[in-house]
């Protein structure tokens, strides 16, 4: 039988892509941006999101392309609801993928790609149409219309400075709770706001054992799910807005469980129950990517 830290090991691994799935997303999001810019003069088109600062989850999903449009060629579009730029982009990738593949986003256009269960494949893409903006970027948002500041440039860097200063754990760290999140339902919307949230929850040094890291991330994430939290670059709207009280309640029950489920396999453990542990952990926590030998 696996030891618990050989677990935790395995796991942190099975979150990282392989080269297969690095091959696929990278030949996906080209012919993505070969759409686009056929449809729109593009300055420059970038991955961006939780692929680029290296905190997505397996199987892949919304995957972030970022297109800079010329002003030159489209400045129009920002004396329009930012809805209409958005509808355009939908137009674009209907004819290049069908209608029944493409969805409106509340900031982006997806593209499904008809590869679900196939977990070393790129499931959906998301087409983000952006203007630079004196030093950031304005993107549509479909659901407010208006035009919303942002940096993913710098969201970016904050991931990387965090990711150094807890031994290079933070980023892994962060994935594990995303899984856990992912595999109950989604509680905490959108998952961004967990590496916002990482950001002050996750204090280095890293203590040098997930268990710990994670048990004082759900407890604290529990008791402070309600709070307010900002963009951490100082733009936009608040990462948390899509969390109103009815769903901040479905966290908070969702945060409770996670910290008995992890006390159970805790005790477990020190019972030398090493099998009952991880069942917990892969079961109760995170799912079956989580191994049991």
């Amino acid at each position: 039988m696996i030891s618990l830290d050989d677990a935790f090991a395995k796991f942190k691994s099975r979150l990282e892509l392989n080269d297969r799935e690095q091959k696929d997303a990278s030949r996906r999001h080209y012919e993505l941006r070969d759409h686009v810019k056929a449809a729109f003069t593009v300055d420059r088109d970038v991955l961006t999101g939780s692929y680029a600062r290296h905190t997505k989850t397996k199987p892949l999903k919304d995957v972030d392309v970022f297109f800079t449009l010329s002003r030159d060629a489209h400045g129009d579009y920002l004396t329009e609801k930012p809805s209409v730029l958005l509808g355009d982009v939908k137009t674009c990738l209907v004819d290049a993928y069908g209608r029944s593949c493409v969805d409106l986003g509340r900031r982006s256009v997806g593209v499904e790609l008809g590869v679900a269960g196939q977990d070393d494949r790129v499931l959906s893409l998301d087409a983000v149409p952006a203007f630079a903006e004196n030093g950031h970027y304005l993107i549509p948002d479909g659901w407010d219309e208006t035009w919303v500041k942002t940096d993913p440039e710098r969201h970016a860097a904050l991931a990387t400075d965090a990711n150094k200063a807890f031994g290079k754990q933070w980023k892994p760290v962060v994935k594990m709770v995303k899984k856990w999140n992912e595999h109950h339902g989604k509680p905490i919307k959108p998952s961004f706001l967990i590496e916002v949230m990482a950001l002050e929850l996750l204090r280095p040094p890293f203590s040098g054992g997930y268990v710990y890291e994670l048990k004082a991330f759900f407890a604290t994430a529990r008791d402070r799910i309600r709070e307010t939290w900002d963009d951490p670059v100082g733009l936009g709207t608040p990462v948390s807005d899509r969390m109103d009280a009815a769903q901040c309640s479905v966290a908070e029950a969702a945060l409770d469980d996670a910290g008995r489920h992890v006390d159970r396999a805790v005790q477990a453990k020190r019972a030398g129950r090493n099998g009952d542990a991880l069942d917990i952990w892969r079961n109760d926590v995170f799912g079956p990517l989580f191994p049991l030998s």
